[in-house]
């Protein structure tokens, strides 16, 4: 089964892989580990603390089939980690990387966006980065897009973020289907 690693920074937005998390864990079987920067404790938005398995620098794109980055207030303020060598040897290696909500703007700023169909919060938040060269490419829109193994989503599609990366990392079958399903009955 697939290994996933959610990078997770202090003030992430928890909403945004938990769906994703326990639907890949329980429900199909994968490995998710979540990473901090220095493999500390970090605390989210809505105050859950979390004890990473391991660190940024543990994250080994020879390991690992997917690298996931949900977004928080960690951009705003001006703190947020470089996923640029990172995000660059996942998608190097046909990996899949995914980014949601401000995490989406930080993948525009590594140039992974530039030529692939992908979303986010806005086009603005993207553009606000200088190495961002993909405006063409964006599609505005609430849903998750997912494009030669890059999954983007604005912060307030959780459900098909997690739809786009099981998708992308072959999982996307009846049952996965199935359950996610449930989680998204309200939106239809």
């Amino acid at each position: 089964m697939p290994r996933i690693a959610v990078a997770l920074q202090a003030d992430f937005a928890d909403w945004e892989p938990a769906l994703l998390m326990a639907a890949a864990r329980y429900y199909l079987g994968c490995e998710v580990l979540s990473a901090s920067p220095d493999g500390a404790p970090v605390t989210s938005m809505g105050g859950l603390k979390v004890t990473p398995d391991l660190s940024f620098a543990d994250i080994d794109a020879d390991r690992f089939d997917a690298l996931v980055i949900p977004g928080g207030y960690a951009w705003e303020k001006g703190q947020a980690y470089d996923f640029s060598t990172l995000a660059t040897a996942f998608h190097a290696q046909g990996k899949v990387v995914a980014g949601i909500c401000a995490a989406a703007s930080g993948l525009a700023a590594t140039g992974l966006l530039d030529d692939v169909a992908h979303t986010g919060n806005s086009l603005a938040s993207h553009s606000n980065y200088p190495g961002y060269h993909g405006a063409s490419r964006y599609l505005d829109q609430p849903q998750a897009v997912s494009d030669g193994g890059v999954v983007t989503a604005p912060g307030n599609s959780p459900v098909t973020f997690t739809m786009e990366i099981l998708k992308a990392l072959g999982l996307w079958a009846p049952q996965a289907e199935a359950q996610i399903s449930a989680f998204a009955r309200e939106h239809r």
